[in-house]
């Protein structure tokens, strides 16, 4: 596995748009506490499934894990790309590793490639394989945007 100084993770879900970073060391901590999570699409028992997950998410204070985390509205996708912009600037020598949706990948690639000095590398969320690291930390953004989705449909 190659290692990382952070790991980012932008994801989309209907309205709204998240990211989170976490420190490598941090990563390594949260894996044990993460490993029922699933991606929310192949969950057959959603409600159930949520509920479960919101309560692992309490117990563990997995938000607690992150460096950032931020969910907001689809029409703020530009807040959350200026704010992972700000971060790599500020991270000249870091290796970080980037996952992101496939569908905002070359809008987000080209705002990167500008950034000079650092070793970026920005991965489509559809190419991580299955099961590894990368995949299961993906998977914590992909749950924390189901159970913002749920919460404000329930308002």
């Amino acid at each position: 596995m190659k290692e990382f100084d952070y790991y980012i993770f932008i994801d989309y879900s209907e309205n709204l748009i998240g990211h989170n970073i976490i420190e490598c060391s941090k990563a390594k901590e949260l894996l044990p506490k993460i490993s029922k999570i699933k991606h929310y699409k192949e969950v057959n028992q959603k409600n159930q499934y949520l509920k479960a997950i919101r309560k692992m998410f309490d117990k563990y204070n997995i938000t607690d894990y992150f460096l950032k985390y931020k969910v907001k509205k689809m029409v703020q996708t530009l807040e959350i790309f200026a704010d992972i912009a700000d971060f790599i600037v500020t991270r000249k020598n870091s290796k970080i590793f980037i996952s992101l949706d496939d569908n905002q990948s070359s809008n987000f690639e080209r705002l990167v490639k500008d950034v000079e000095g650092n070793k970026v590398l920005v991965v489509k969320e559809g190419k991580l394989r299955k099961n590894s690291f990368e995949h299961r930390l993906s998977l914590i953004i992909d749950n924390l945007l189901n159970l913002e989705r749920i919460k404000n449909e329930n308002k």
